[in-house]
């Protein structure tokens, strides 16, 4: 398999130890959250749990292929319009920016919006800064995206 490019590009987001508390102590896991893209305007997040990191991320991984979410991108690397979106207690406010502003966003936003091919858009989260919550809310942005033509096409107009 030479010459074969990857598909998606991956981005872990984090990394948590967990602790199960039982008789003989404490039993240890690894939590990994990962976003996956192909940086064309499908991104997915995913959360893997196991043993071992490693085995932990390859989880998550494959939980984010099968989680993929298309997002419409204007020309210039931007979302069509802004949006604001609440999971749990996290608000995230999506709005587009002009070409060369790049990601204004904090981690969590900025690592889904690279591999997703985001370049130009400013990202503010309100309340609860909740990894989890965070990525959802974002995911749950970018899936209710629509562009100009869709709209047109829902509101039954040419």
């Amino acid at each position: 398999m030479i010459g074969v490019e990857k598909e998606f590009e991956e981005q872990v987001i984090n990394i948590s130890r967990v602790a199960k508390v039982v008789k003989g102590g404490r039993r240890f896991r690894f939590s990994a959250l990962v976003a996956v893209g192909d940086k064309k305007g499908r991104v997915g997040v995913g959360l893997g749990k196991s043993k071992e990191v490693p085995e932990a991320i390859k989880k998550a991984i494959e939980k984010a292929k099968k989680n993929l979410v298309s997002v419409p991108m204007t020309e210039d690397g931007s979302i069509p319009h802004p949006v604001k979106m609440k999971e749990g207690a996290s608000i995230v406010l999506m709005k587009p920016a002009k070409p060369g502003s790049g990601i204004i966003a904090g981690n969590t936003a900025r690592s889904i919006l690279e591999v997703c091919g985001i370049t130009n858009i400013v990202v503010k989260s309100i309340g609860s800064n909740n990894i989890h919550n965070l990525s959802h809310a974002i995911i749950k942005v970018l899936k209710s995206l629509r562009n100009k033509d869709e709209v047109l096409k829902i509101r039954g107009l040419k």
